[in-house]
């Protein structure tokens, strides 16, 4: 197992481990994926960690770090997109990537992680108190913008 971030040529692998998060396929390609992607890869602050097991790609999470004017003008860290290929699961890919994230903020000098899943799954909740989140003391909301969820 190795952990890394993503590099450029890896986005094939991640677009596929993507339709085990909640993507119904892969996106054609087009100017507006070439122009996000490249926009991604050229972010000092956007982090894509993978687990590359193999030589292939079996678990992901996205680590944004955001700059922040309050708690002493530190910045936060965002989590999202944690996913792990349905043969892989149970194994400690997505716990590794979590933890290279958390290992991201910390060198960033983020006050915390936020990660916010829809999933009700108890094992998916425990997966991530297990990783060491908890939902105690914040509540989330989310407003979609011209989206509609499909769950």
């Amino acid at each position: 197992m190795l952990i890394r971030e993503i590099q450029t040529d890896d986005l094939n692998q991640l677009l596929e481990l993507y339709t085990h998060l909640h993507e119904k396929g892969i996106p054609k390609d087009s100017k507006h994926l070439r122009d996000t992607w490249a926009a991604i890869c050229n972010n000092p602050d956007y982090h894509i960690i993978v687990c590359e097991h193999d030589g292939k790609i079996t678990a992901s999470c996205v680590c944004v770090i955001i700059p922040n004017l309050t708690r002493n003008v530190r910045p936060y860290a965002l989590v999202e997109n944690v996913v792990t290929h349905a043969d892989h699961r149970g194994m400690g890919y997505a716990t590794a990537c979590l933890n290279y994230a958390r290992e991201i903020a910390k060198k960033s000098d983020c006050y915390k992680i936020m990660l916010i899943t829809g999933s009700p799954l108890e094992s998916t909740l425990n997966f991530y108190r297990h990783a060491g989140y908890h939902s105690d003391g914040k509540t989330a909301f989310i407003q979609y913008l011209n989206f509609i969820p499909e769950d």
